[in-house]
């Protein structure tokens, strides 16, 4: 392996399930790993993160899975059909690498290294996960016809949300409270400006309530004009807690499916994670002049 080859001590381990990648992610940090590196998607990528949040060890990611968000927004190539050595690629990068600090948010005690929404976002995650292997080659034409699909008997969800001393009533098509610029799994960039180490997270309540609504927004986000939008909240804060009619909320955490009770109480953890970064890579995702934590 190109890790190995580099002087890492390896211990390579598959697991079958995201509570067993749990374990397996805090058993190496009490066996005292440098880092975990994990082969695989958002999902699993966000599994790890909760794990090794406020620990020495550093997370690593190799992108195996879908949309692979977090790995494109550090800059790392993509597992496709037409770069079958991506793998190998970042796993080369990131034998140069730096430890930076990063957020985590936290709803109702679980903690997500992206994101957490509501709306017909969690309503599409619900059905589309678990996916098998050939629906996830379909990746965004699969997310969009089903985001469509739902959105034909849907009315949007009543969210009332408290922040900073002030209040939010809304009906909406989402409400999420991100860590990182894009959203959608990459299709779409919310926020130009986030930073995963700003001790802020960026909500965002989006109003609608049919289809066209979500067609609207849609391309409104698409076209980057929807930030100056009435009908388009955005904020930042530290912590925010959202109330709605529905008492279980269909939800996505890091792109997997949960259902939550109401209200959801959403906060940062601020630069509670150690990752790898490339040296070679200047992502736009951390904010300019930050210290690296040290030494890989």
């Amino acid at each position: 392996m190109v890790l190995g080859q580099a002087g890492w001590e390896l211990q390579v381990v598959e697991a079958s399930s995201g509570e067993e990648l749990t374990g397996l992610a805090r058993a190496a940090v009490a066996q005292g790993c440098t880092a975990v590196f994990v082969a695989g998607g958002d999902g699993s990528v966000g599994r790890v993160a909760s794990a090794l949040a406020g620990t020495e060890t550093a997370l690593g990611v190799l992108p195996a899975g879908t949309a692979n968000v977090w790995a494109k927004e550090l800059g790392l190539p993509r597992l496709d059909w037409l770069n079958l050595f991506a793998l190998e690629d970042a796993a080369q990068m990131l034998t140069q690498a730096q430890v930076r600090m990063m957020d985590l948010g936290e709803c109702n005690g679980r903690t997500f290294l992206l994101w957490a929404g509501m709306g017909i976002d969690g309503r599409v995650v619900k059905v589309l996960e678990p996916r098998d292997r050939w629906e996830k080659a379909l990746g965004g034409i699969n997310y969009a016809t089903q985001v469509v699909w739902k959105s034909l008997d849907w009315s949007g969800i009543q969210i009332r949300v408290r922040a900073s001393g002030k209040d939010w009533d809304e009906r909406c098509i989402v409400g999420v409270a991100s860590n990182i610029r894009a959203y959608a799994g990459g299709l779409f960039e919310l926020a130009q400006e986030a930073r995963v180490d700003d001790g802020l997270l960026d909500f965002w309540l989006i109003s609608g309530r049919s289809l066209i609504d979500v067609v609207y927004r849609t391309v409104q986000v698409l076209l980057g004009a929807h930030t100056e939008d009435p009908g388009i909240a955005h904020f930042q804060a530290a912590e925010a807690t959202f109330e709605s009619d529905v008492l279980t909320l269909p939800m996505h955490v890091d792109g997997e499916p949960i259902e939550m009770q109401a209200p959801v109480h959403f906060r940062v953890y601020p630069k509670a994670l150690r990752v790898l970064v490339p040296e070679a890579l200047q992502p736009r995702v951390f904010s300019r002049g930050d210290v690296p934590a040290g030494p890989s």
